[in-house]
């Protein structure tokens, strides 16, 4: 089974998407999209190393809603930078933030994340991936900023792939 489905997962993930992206529930998208489920993972399995192991699956949920409440924040916050704020007066800067995380997934997890909420960026990482180079867009205490990363996303992350 897991020679003719090497990532079960990745297929249903790439079957919904692709029924999403043709916005149209019909036999033709379900069936296009079964098949590049199956296929693409199929193709694809000799590149993966091995699948990430998963300990606490329901946190996966949890971490989604956290990110996506995040997001929604970070707008608000970085809309009303750029509206009231003048340029000159932002305090960016570099922070090094120190990780537990040992899998490369979940290290690329909480990169992507950081990324994805508006007004940080994840700039680089540790040749040894101990430490994770992020830009913040506005920010007076860089400990803060470690401190919230390592609380909100990184536990969580640590619970779902180690």
């Amino acid at each position: 089974m897991a020679r003719a489905l090497p990532h079960p997962l990745l297929s249903v993930v790439i079957a919904v998407v692709w029924i999403l992206l043709v916005n149209e529930f019909s036999a033709g998208a379900v069936v296009l999209g079964a098949s590049l489920g199956l296929l693409v993972p199929l193709f694809t399995a000799r590149f993966w190393p091995g699948s990430a192991p998963l300990k606490a699956p329901l946190t996966i949920i949890e971490y989604l809603l956290l990110v996506l409440w995040d997001i929604v924040v970070s707008n608000v916050q970085v809309a009303y930078l750029i509206l009231f704020r003048r340029a000159n007066s932002l305090r960016s800067q570099y922070v090094t933030i120190p990780l537990d995380l040992k899998t490369p997934e979940a290290i690329a997890i909480l990169a992507g994340t950081i990324t994805m909420t508006p007004g940080t960026v994840s700039a680089d990482l540790s040749a040894d991936g101990h430490a994770l180079l992020v830009h913040c867009l506005e920010t007076t205490d860089p400990d803060e900023v470690v401190a919230s990363a390592k609380a909100r996303y990184e536990r969580r992350l640590i619970r779902i792939f180690e």
